[in-house]
């Protein structure tokens, strides 16, 4: 049987020193030890906006300080007037969303009847 050969890991500078300066690397651009949540990367990569952002941090932090995992729907309205908003107007129809209409239109197109 022939010996086979294998590199030495352990020894020199390796592999998970490679990944550790990396992620050096990208923390010294954020400041020690800061690192982005998820949330915080959809908000700057432009998917949420500041409003969503801001009630998407009320509800986590309703959630954390009640360990409540699922909110009910009174709990999640409790947080939107803790934020501040308040009934001023009629109710209107919702509009649908972007994904709805897209979906509607590959769906059935656009007939006018």
């Amino acid at each position: 049987m022939e010996k086979q050969h294998f590199a030495e890991r352990r020894s020199g500078k390796g592999r998970r020193q490679s990944v550790l300066d990396r992620r050096l690397e990208l923390d010294r651009r954020r400041g020690p030890g800061k690192r982005r949540s998820d949330d915080r990367k959809s908000a700057e990569e432009g998917q949420l906006t500041d409003e969503q952002f801001e009630f998407l941090m009320a509800i986590d932090e309703y959630k954390k300080r009640n360990a409540r995992p699922f909110p009910t729907w009174t709990e999640v309205l409790e947080v939107i007037k803790a934020l501040g908003y308040r009934k001023v107007a009629e109710p209107q129809a919702l509009e649908p969303s972007k994904e709805e209409h897209k979906r509607n239109k590959e769906c059935c197109g656009t007939r006018k009847e």
